[in-house]
């Protein structure tokens, strides 16, 4: 069993993820606002059941990797570390795009296209992959048990935290991209805000020994 500590961290980490503009962000934002919240629910949907799908595939992959591969757990955090300062400097690069200006002039999706474009946006989200593979071997120990069994756990705890805060932005899209057009100064500061974190994050990474 993975330590309460650890878990917790985990869940920061994975919050920092989810709350990083993305594609998934981007489609259920658009979706949301263009098509209403049913349609926000159901591309929801199946950005969850995309999670699940990278859940299993990199709990596979890293119970083969881990025992068979020497020096995999130094290659992933430094891949890891790298990536949370790709992140945060994503989050503030000059003329970055604002996620809440949307094209109004969209197409109307029916619900089993709605699902299956969520689904794949998330399947082919290289930000995910990336996330589970450098970030799950920091948190997974063999003195913890089956590292099968701690990926699962790792991964439903991610999954849990997407769904919440995407439920949240789906229910509040229309009104979340009115406050920040009306209020440009805020967009800045949440940039600036989650670059800090993330490069917190990947100092803390970097710094991790292999227990």
């Amino acid at each position: 069993m993975i330590p309460i500590h650890d878990l917790l961290f985990f869940a920061l980490a994975a919050l920092i993820l989810v709350i990083s503009p993305g594609p998934n962000m981007i489609y259920l934002i658009s979706r949301s606002i263009t098509q209403g919240k049913k349609a926000g629910l159901i591309s929801l949907a199946g950005v969850v059941c995309g999670f699940l799908f990278h859940i299993v595939m990199v709990s596979f992959g890293l119970t083969a990797v881990l025992f068979a591969v020497p020096y995999a757990y130094i290659i992933l955090k430094t891949l890891g570390t790298v990536y949370l300062l790709y992140l945060a400097y994503q989050a503030i690069k000059p003329n970055s795009k604002n996620i809440f200006e949307m094209d109004q002039d969209m197409t109307i999706d029916s619900p089993r296209k709605l699902f299956t474009v969520g689904f794949l946006t998330n399947v082919l989200n290289p930000k995910v992959a990336v996330f589970y593979l450098s970030f799950f071997p920091q948190f997974i120990k063999p003195q913890y048990g089956s590292i099968f069994t701690q990926s699962i756990e790792l991964g439903l705890i991610q999954a849990f935290t997407s769904f919440t805060i995407n439920f949240i932005i789906v229910l509040t899209a229309a009104k979340v991209a009115s406050f920040f057009a009306k209020n440009p100064l805020w967009v800045r500061i949440q940039k600036w805000f989650m670059a800090s974190v993330l490069v917190f994050l990947a100092v803390k990474m970097a710094l991790s020994k292999a227990k």
